[in-house]
């Protein structure tokens, strides 16, 4: 191809200019994720395998590992990394550290990497972020795993300026989450990817509200592989689910996997072969379910929890179940009237305390969680997800006074855009806190914003 892009794995665009690679976005292109749990849907053919590994230019939207990989991220020594400008920034440092050359794009501005070629990077508070990527005049959309969070207008004003313009977006019945929760009896509460909602109806609702011409299924290609997890594959989403309950006027469905032509506006489709259904136990990634923690390893869960005050507004206790024995970490004053039990592998545990990467416990879904006492609907949404994974282990903000610098600088960034979106978001957080994900009161919610995102 002379000048367009591939979208290939899992959240994965590779482009094109003069005939060469240029750019690779959160190429995960071998090896797997979250301790071993994900592996990705479908394999990467040689072809694309070869494309990334040539770009000049590697862009990463955060740090999940199913988008900075830590199997493939050695392949990109060498390559300039390209990162949003995250307040705190750590990934920045991690990879500086580590050797890599690093730069950090400027918020809400153009870079130029090619002849026909230019980028633009917006980072939110959430530690997520999107890229525009404009393409000899065709301008691609990706959001990955980010949603709104005070961008959207300004991004959807760009997306105007366009002629062709492709969305690339996580869809899907939802088990790229947590998703492992437990009643205090004991038995498993289903998640809302159970009621496998036609995925079509989401897409449709987001696509026509940017206003784009076509939109790509993304970052939401995996399958789980240890035996403690591969039950999970049951919420999954398949290729062919997207397409259920699409019906739109204004906007095509196109493939996941695709090659795209931005001389002719023509597309093919790739079509890599599935990847084998592998299973492993949790040991041949170091998780041993009858470990038990020492003294010393409860004390650095203990401090790694303490740091972070915002747990103490809204949790008594948080139980940590390693090897069959119980280990509770008082937070709050009231004591016993709410709190988490965190059934994990000690190994699996150690790791995600010391290099503060808990997110990944919660997503590979292996661990079990339960919930003692009065939760909202949304369960560990809007106050322990948040503040553990993404402005705790992320940002280093774990006091009030670091946080509310925090979310200084980036509302100093959009001041209207910043509180216009945070009164929206408490909206929503409040609905989601009252309302059970994928009933039809939640599903009128859905519709009823998407309309004004579109209107706005």
């Amino acid at each position: 191809m002379n000048i367009g892009f591939d979208t290939i794995g899992n959240a994965t665009v590779i482009v094109y200019d003069n005939g060469k690679s240029v750019l690779a976005t959160d190429p995960w292109i071998q090896g797997s994720a979250y301790f071993g749990s994900w592996r990705m849907s479908h394999q990467i053919p040689e072809e694309q395998f070869a494309a990334v590994k040539n770009c000049e230019f590697i862009w990463f939207s955060h740090g999940h590992p199913d988008h900075l990989n830590g199997d493939s991220l050695s392949l990109f020594k060498g390559k300039k990394i390209l990162l949003p400008d995250h307040v705190g920034g750590r990934i920045r440092g991690d990879l500086t550290k580590d050797g890599y050359d690093v730069q950090v794009l400027p918020n809400r501005e153009w870079f130029k990497i090619s002849d026909h070629v230019r980028i633009l990077c917006i980072s939110d508070y959430y530690q997520d972020a999107i890229l525009l990527i404009d393409v000899s005049g065709r301008l691609i959309v990706n959001t990955n795993d980010a949603i709104d969070r005070g961008w959207g207008r300004f991004a959807r004003k760009i997306v105007k300026e366009f002629r062709v313009s492709v969305l690339l977006a996580l869809f899907g019945h939802g088990d790229a989450d947590m998703i492992n929760f437990f009643a205090e009896d004991g038995t498993y509460i289903p998640p809302k990817a159970a009621r496998k909602l036609p995925v079509g109806i989401s897409i449709k609702q987001a696509a026509e509200s940017w206003g784009v011409k076509y939109c790509i299924p993304f970052s939401s290609m995996h399958q789980y592989q240890r035996t403690d997890s591969i039950w999970a594959n049951e919420y999954t989403t398949q290729l062919s689910d997207y397409a259920k309950g699409f019906n739109s006027k204004s906007v095509e469905l196109l493939p996941a996997y695709i090659r795209f032509d931005c001389e002719t506006d023509r597309w093919q489709k790739i079509n890599p072969p599935r990847s084998e259904q592998l299973v492993y136990e949790p040991e041949q990634f170091d998780d041993n379910w009858k470990d038990v923690l020492s003294k010393e390893d409860l004390k650095q869960v203990s401090d790694y929890f303490g740091r972070i005050e915002h747990l103490q507004t809204f949790l008594d206790f948080i139980n940590i179940r390693v090897g069959g024995q119980d280990n509770v970490i008082p937070i709050g004053k009231d004591q016993f009237k709410r709190g988490i039990t965190f059934e994990v592998p000690r190994n699996s545990l150690m790791i995600a305390t010391e290099y503060q990467i808990f997110d990944d416990l919660l997503i590979g879904n292996f661990m079990k969680t339960t919930l003692h006492g009065k939760w909202p609907k949304s369960q560990l949404y809007p106050d322990f997800i948040p503040y553990v994974a993404r402005y705790s282990d992320n940002a280093a903000s774990r006091t009030k006074e670091e946080l509310d610098r925090y979310f200084e600088e980036y509302r100093k960034r959009e001041p209207l855009e910043y509180l216009r979106h945070k009164f929206e978001q408490k909206s929503v957080d409040v609905f989601r806190s009252h309302v059970t994900g994928g009933s039809k009161v939640f599903q009128f919610g859905k519709r009823v914003y998407w309309f004004m995102k579109k209107s706005a």
